[in-house]
């Protein structure tokens, strides 16, 4: 289960992540992150499940499976750093293993090196030399 003390509560946070942060999205589930390196306070994560995932059982069914998978995957995000992770509407049907795997997914693209996110490498570099145009 993922403590109290690692879950978001407050609108202006939400608001902020979605607004300012990384995003990465999968067919179940989209991911927001926004870092922090000025604070040294534990990563915090929120869930957004909005009505269009289906009724109040359905959405609670699906918090509770992406709580669980994020409890263990915690420890992966930089400190202070701010997770919001919304269900899309076709969450409600998938099967735990298919959630995990977009969630583990997301949160490679989202806290892997910055070099890495944007596609870089040092084997894929053009040559400054401009030999072989």
């Amino acid at each position: 289960m993922l403590p109290a003390g690692n879950r978001m509560r407050r609108r202006a946070e939400f608001t902020e992540v979605v607004r300012r942060g990384r995003r990465a999205g999968r067919p179940f589930v989209v991911a927001h992150l926004l870092t922090r390196p000025e604070t040294s306070e534990p990563p915090r994560v929120g869930f957004v499940v909005s009505r269009a995932v289906g009724n109040a059982v359905v959405r609670n069914k699906v918090e509770r499976r992406l709580r669980h998978i994020l409890a263990d995957r915690r420890k992966v995000l930089p400190a202070g750093s701010l997770l919001v992770v919304r269900a899309n509407p076709r969450s409600a049907t998938a099967s735990f293993q298919d959630l995990t795997v977009d969630v583990e997914r997301v949160l490679h693209r989202l806290v892997r090196p910055e070099a890495a996110a944007e596609g870089v490498s040092s084997e894929s570099k053009p040559s400054e030399t401009g030999a072989g145009r």
